[in-house]
């Protein structure tokens, strides 16, 4: 077995962490990255992101060679069809939605339920190809207050347009709020992700001066570079509304008065 080949083993088993995540072949590539160019140890504070570590088709040709992994899920023909429009539940549209989330990649959408996102979230979770939503699913938007469709792109001149379009594709109502919730260039850049190239197109604006730069050099960055296991983090924690707490420093003084900790004698 040669080097590409263990690391690729050693990939399959980081990108599956913690508890047996299913994911996407991209994923698996993108971890493989990781494995032979660590860029994601470097701090934060230094926003860039880095070239992949190995051309996909080598990529291709050694996950050919190990055989199938668990939890690698199988390739997601896209299928256009309208959402909700076929149910065995008639009742099922009375009902509220307060939220639903629509991503850009239709693979990355299947990781996202086949991981129970809808049913942990409350959140039902639909690929682009599946637009526009039947009107039943429409309408139950229209039952709740403030309801919010989230949108999950890739951090790309298209994908930052995504959430403007998402409006018209989906034929969402303007009373219903549409939400981007990345990925944009800043977050690939803090968390060092691997970025590909295509032809230079025009930065949108509202984007930050590195932003622009990065995006003017024709760069773009995938969701599926972001590890599974941050993905859904990052996924629950956006659409339930859930701001994230700046960890506190322990108090160790009411910690040992209340017998938490056992303290040393001398």
């Amino acid at each position: 077995m040669n080097v590409l080949d263990r690391a690729l083993r050693v990939a399959a088993e980081r990108v599956a962490e913690p508890g047996g995540l299913r994911f996407t072949e991209r994923q698996l590539y993108y971890e493989l990255c990781r494995v032979l160019r660590p860029a994601h140890r470097v701090p934060r504070r230094w926003a860039f992101t880095v070239a992949p570590a190995v051309p996909y088709p080598r990529f291709r040709a050694a996950l050919k060679r190990i055989g199938p992994l668990p939890g690698l899920l199988p390739p997601v023909e896209p299928a256009r069809r309208q959402v909700g429009r076929h149910t065995r539940e008639p009742d099922l549209f009375d009902y509220g939605l307060p939220r639903l989330l629509v991503c850009e990649s239709d693979s990355i959408a299947n990781m996202l339920r086949a991981n129970g996102v809808p049913m942990e979230s409350a959140c039902p979770v639909f690929a682009a190809a599946e637009l526009p939503l039947a009107d039943g699913v429409v309408a139950m938007l229209g039952r709740t207050e403030r309801p919010t469709v989230y949108a999950l792109h890739d951090a790309s001149v298209p994908g930052l347009a995504f959430p403007a379009r998402l409006r018209r594709l989906a034929a969402i109502p303007q009373d219903v709020r549409v939400t981007g919730i990345g990925l944009r260039p800043r977050h690939a850049g803090a968390l060092h992700l691997a970025h590909g190239r295509g032809p230079a197109v025009p930065p949108p604006s509202g984007v930050s001066p590195w932003e622009r730069d990065w995006l003017a050099r024709g760069r773009f960055t995938e969701v599926a570079a972001v590890r599974p296991a941050s993905l859904l983090r990052t996924v629950h924690r956006l659409v339930r509304d859930v701001r994230p707490t700046r960890a506190r420093r322990p108090d160790l003084r009411g910690a040992r008065e209340t017998g938490f900790l056992s303290w040393p004698s001398a």
